[in-house]
């Protein structure tokens, strides 16, 4: 399963979301996210649910390859459902089992949340698919640029949020390794019931600790010896530039988020 893990990886090919400005596609992420957090009806989901697939067709990554990146995130899913049934609260009472009661309105809260979880990684996945580490690093330091004037550290942060990206993937192949290793000396994890699974797991995460802070000392070693400093007026090979599919994005964020506010004020 965590071979699966696509969130952080680049899907190299030509296509409209590719093209786009780092900067617009971090911002059509925001909006994405907005609009997802606020949808409460229907129609408020099936248009969100809508722009998604449409961006996913956009972006010319193979449908089987999207679907894949959504399997570790199944189970936070369930979770989630689970959780929102039972505590969710309500009048309408569906069934009862045991101290645990599930309400119409607790299910109905369930399926929204187990849809906005999905509808936000589809769309943070589309974002890291479609735009290189470098270029999402310089995108977000320019969107960060204007909070230096406050001693913010755009640079540093954008870097951070890249590198921390760039290793989810290699931090699930290294535990996918482990989990091997340890498969061949007898612990089995895949058997079992959910409560020998999880102790199963325990083994797993101290090796792995290690070897990410092994990993992280080595980057910084290796930045080290390459006199690399944050911050330091650096400039960027290629200059970042709004072009005119840029504004046609730039439009349909906008009428995105009048259909929401128009259907509110219509009160359908």
């Amino acid at each position: 399963m965590l071979r699966d893990i696509t969130i952080g990886q680049y899907y190299n090919t030509k296509s409209s979301l590719h093209s786009l400005d780092p900067r617009c596609k971090l911002i059509g992420l925001l909006v994405m996210m907005v609009l997802i957090f606020v949808a409460h009806s229907v129609f408020e989901y099936a248009f969100v649910a809508i722009i998604t697939i449409a961006l996913a067709l956009l972006s010319k990554v193979p449908a089987m390859y999207i679907l894949k990146g959504m399997k570790p995130v199944w189970l936070i899913v369930a979770f989630t459902a689970v959780i929102n049934i039972f505590m969710g609260g309500g009048e309408e009472v569906i069934f009862t089992w045991w101290i645990f009661t599930a309400t119409k309105e607790s299910v109905l809260l369930a399926l929204s949340m187990m849809l906005r979880v999905v509808l936000l990684v589809m769309v943070s996945t589309l974002l890291t698919l479609t735009t290189s580490p470098t270029v999402l690093t310089s995108g977000l330091e320019k969107l960060l640029k204007p909070l230096e004037k406050i001693k913010f550290p755009s640079h540093e942060v954008a870097m951070m949020m890249s590198i921390a990206l760039r290793f989810i993937p290699t931090l699930g192949e290294e535990a996918e390794k482990i989990m091997k290793a340890q498969a061949a000396r007898g612990n089995d994890i895949e058997s079992g019931g959910i409560m020998k699974k999880i102790s199963g797991m325990i083994p797993l995460f101290v090796p792995l600790f290690i070897s990410a802070f092994r990993r992280a000392d080595e980057l910084a070693m290796a930045m080290e010896c390459r006199c690399y400093a944050g911050g330091c007026h650096r400039t960027s090979f290629r200059k970042l530039e709004y072009k005119k599919n840029d504004i046609v994005a730039f439009l349909l964020m906008v009428t995105a988020c009048l259909v929401i506010v128009i259907y509110r004020m219509v009160g359908f």
